[in-house]
């Protein structure tokens, strides 16, 4: 997989990637990320991406010109996200459904937002991380690759751990233990002891619907 990140801060991207599974994933060869500065792809002096908004009103426009020359100028076929709130929500199944394309191309707003002509021209996708705003795209756009990442074959040393994954069959994840088997006057529970593989998926299966009936339970409408 290859990934396109247009940003004005692409060293936050570089950097957030450099630890963990991502990294892994980059010196496997599994998946490549660029991270280009918009500000590469301006032609004056100051190198200016942004404008006042027409209209008037407060905040400022990434200016579309420069925007066009980033997006030109990456590997064409490939997805067009522009992380906004105004996007779809960001869910389990929608990252299954990227984690399997070739090439995403990701656009970090910034400011008030980006030229409408961009969204119409350029973007195939609007995702949302949630209903709240933050300063920028940067941060969502880095949710979003890590949550693909880990999908890719070989990025996770237990592919099946990811496939247990919270959301993965819409429900949260179980309840799990590790040694000791005591700890602070509280036991493991006996049914994760006994060896008996069927006993411990239904007592897992049970530990996750009775965690989302607490904790989601709008995650139970369909079920």
């Amino acid at each position: 997989m290859r990934i396109d990140v247009i940003s004005i801060f692409p060293k936050q991207i570089q950097d957030a990637l450099s630890y963990s599974i991502p990294k892994r994933a980059m010196e496997d060869g599994l998946v490549s990320v660029h991270a280009h500065n918009l500000r590469d792809y301006t032609t004056d002096k100051h190198q200016t991406v942004d404008d006042t908004p027409y209209g008037g009103g407060a905040g400022m426009i990434f200016k579309p010109e420069p925007l066009a020359r980033a997006i030109e100028d990456v590997p064409s076929g490939g997805r067009i996200i522009f992380l906004t709130p105004e996007g779809r929500r960001l869910d389990q199944s929608l990252v299954n459904e990227l984690s399997i394309e070739d090439h995403l191309v990701m656009l970090c707003g910034h400011y008030r937002g980006i030229d409408e002509r961009i969204r119409e021209r350029y973007v195939t996708d609007e995702i949302s991380v949630g209903d709240y705003v933050l300063s920028g795209g940067e941060l969502p756009a880095l949710v979003l690759i890590d949550a693909v990442i880990r999908l890719l074959p070989g990025a996770i040393g237990d592919a099946e751990s990811a496939l247990e994954d919270s959301f993965q069959e819409g429900l949260l994840d179980c309840a799990w233990y590790t040694r000791p088997r005591s700890f602070e006057g509280l036991d493991v529970p006996d049914v994760l002891l006994s060896g008996d593989h069927k006993k411990v998926a239904n007592w897992r299966r049970e530990s996750a619907l009775e965690r989302t009936r607490q904790s989601r339970p709008d995650l139970l409408d369909d079920k």
